[in-house]
């Protein structure tokens, strides 16, 4: 039977994993209804009403496939048709080995390539409670900042007593108002990445006596008062507020987002002792955000205090970092390995709030379900991604890997594939680089044959 004469699939969210669902859908002759409850209902992060919003950063972390975990996943997602990295390569801007977009031209496109799908229908409308008995397949992907009365009705499906925990923004800074009398341009160890020249990085050095002024600023500033209900809730260890970090040890700083290795100070010849990099945000070049520098310092001491980093002594801020909840459910003890609520199959879920942590583990989360659902809607078994591979690594962690007494949200890492075996006659296991070569090239071998009865799904 056709997908088209059968009843749609519903996508709850229109962010990255229900766009990635939706397009998924529809590359598979499903007809979709994505509902989008922006501009009708905001958020505290959003600031527009559209699809596949960035509301953090602009990057996508590393595009390198051969020796990185979330490199390899951007390769995966290609192959398999994503819509998310077909519009991120088309409005990459530079950030080194990064992936990095233009934000407003990358939801752009995303939302003009499902507003153009004839099997996409969009409505801007909230879904409150429970989806109606009636929908017989739906993909909840309304990522860390679901609507409060669809979080009730997710707790009382699933039994669970909390969903939630907290990650931060980082604030963003006109390039204009940078002084590059102090900063410069460089890439760490000047490797260039994805539309970049290996200098795609400002660059604010800090010498020992700034560093520690710097970070008691921070220990001592106001930060954002916590409301009642949010007292309790856990931040992601991921992206902790930079005056978070800075708490555990006045040197952390200097060995997390601060660290200095692989620059030299172009002044002096040498390496600093800490630097702050900003990392290009928008196509034009004119906004940069500070990287590493999520926050929830009130607004006007993160004007004070990120004023003390030179360089940045005259910032103007286009954006102030902020805080917001996030939500996520114990998926390996609610799901099953097609990302299907057990307790109500006809419920999948994906994106952020089924515990994995990023963009592009989200979206790819989405592209997964997305599959899955058209599988079934069609009548045949959905064919899970291989463990070897980037997706099927990330599936098999939330889906099973992980401990449902301890999970947390998870990025994509080389800690969640099986191990390469140890070639002939070798004295010892791979390791470093070698291994990582391996497992992306094993990742990519398997991925093909997956995808390879698939392709009338994927583009």
């Amino acid at each position: 039977m056709s997908g088209t004469l059968i009843n749609p699939v519903h996508v709850i969210g229109g962010g990255l994993a229900g766009s990635e669902a939706a397009w998924q859908l529809a590359r598979a002759g499903i007809r979709v209804v994505v509902h989008e409850m922006r501009p009708f209902r905001g958020t505290d992060a959003h600031l527009t009403e559209s699809l596949a919003e960035l509301v953090c950063s602009n990057s996508f972390r590393s595009d390198d496939r051969d020796h990185s975990a979330v490199g390899l996943l951007h390769e995966e997602m290609r192959r398999a048709g994503s819509l998310i990295l077909r519009a991120a390569d088309a409005h990459k801007v530079p950030a080194g080995a990064a992936l990095a977009v233009d934000r407003h031209g990358f939801s752009a496109a995303v939302q003009a390539a499902l507003e153009a799908e004839p099997l996409v229908e969009i409505r801007r409308e909230e879904v409150a409670g429970a989806p109606p008995g009636d929908w017989d397949s739906v993909i909840v992907a309304t990522g860390p900042l679901t609507s409060p009365a669809l979080t009730q009705a997710i707790l009382d499906l699933s039994g669970e007593s909390n969903l939630a925990f907290f990650d931060a923004i980082a604030p963003i800074v006109h390039r204009e108002s940078i002084d590059f009398e102090t900063a410069w341009f460089q890439s760490r160890y000047d490797k260039a990445g994805p539309g970049g020249d290996g200098a795609d990085y400002i660059n604010c050095p800090l010498d020992r006596e700034q560093y520690y002024a710097f970070v008691d600023a921070l220990l001592a500033g106001e930060k954002t008062d916590f409301k009642e209900w949010e007292r309790d809730t856990p931040y992601f260890d991921g992206c902790l507020p930079i005056e978070v970090m800075a708490s555990r040890g006045r040197d952390t700083l200097a060995y997390g987002p601060m660290k200095p290795v692989g620059l030299t100070d172009p002044r002096t010849g040498r390496r600093p002792f800490a630097v702050v990099q900003l990392r290009q945000d928008n196509a034009l070049g004119t906004l940069f955000n500070i990287v590493g520098f999520q926050t929830k310092l009130k607004h006007g001491e993160q004007t004070r205090i990120f004023r003390m980093i030179p360089g940045l002594q005259g910032a103007e801020f286009a954006r102030l970092g902020g805080l917001h909840r996030n939500t996520f459910i114990n998926s390996p003890r609610l799901l099953d390995a097609t990302l299907r609520l057990r307790a109500r199959p006809a419920l999948r879920f994906a994106g952020q709030i089924t515990g994995c942590e990023g963009y592009v583990e989200s979206a790819a989360v989405g592209l997964m379900a997305g599959r899955f659902a058209a599988a079934e809607r069609i009548g045949q078994p959905p064919s899970l991604p291989p463990a070897t591979t980037a997706m099927g690594a990330l599936l098999s962690h939330i889906t099973g890997g992980a401990a449902a007494e301890t999970f947390q949200p998870m990025n994509v890492n080389f800690g969640l594939f099986p191990e390469v075996p140890t070639p002939a006659g070798a004295r010892r296991p791979l390791r470093g680089k070698d291994k990582k070569l391996a497992l992306t090239r094993r990742a990519l071998a398997d991925l093909d044959a997956w995808l390879s009865p698939q392709r009338a799904v994927a583009e």
